[in-house]
């Protein structure tokens, strides 16, 4: 049995990518690692069953990675970005696609385009 896989994006700049991340998504931070003190991050976050690994090393991920996210409800979610009103990024609204879902993507700090969506239930 297989159990769910555990997205590595890449990440360039620590400050930013845990200001979007924590401060902006309201992820939790799970653990930070690092070699050395001066090595690359290597961290974990997660937020609600999402959990996302972010790297600053070479070969971990690369940059421009798509994920799609379920939310139980993406309207609200992306009323309480907007509402934070951060510098990087103002979602819009939600929008039907054609395969029945609500959708907004939103970019992060290293181009990783995050689709966070919930089924359409009419």
């Amino acid at each position: 049995m297989l159990g769910h896989p555990t997205p590595i994006l890449r990440s360039f700049d620590e400050k930013r990518t845990k200001d979007f991340y924590l401060g902006f998504l309201g992820f939790e931070l799970v653990f930070e690692h690092r070699f050395e003190e001066w090595a690359p991050l290597y961290m974990a976050v997660k937020k609600g069953d999402c959990l996302l690994h972010l790297s600053e090393h070479y070969g971990d991920g690369c940059p421009g990675a798509a994920l799609r996210i379920p939310v139980d409800d993406v309207k609200s979610y992306m009323a309480e970005l907007r509402s934070k009103e951060f510098g990087n990024s103002r979602p819009g609204e939600p929008q039907l696609q054609p395969w029945a879902s609500w959708e907004i993507t939103i970019a992060d700090p290293a181009s990783n385009r995050l689709t966070f969506y919930t089924e359409d239930k009419a």
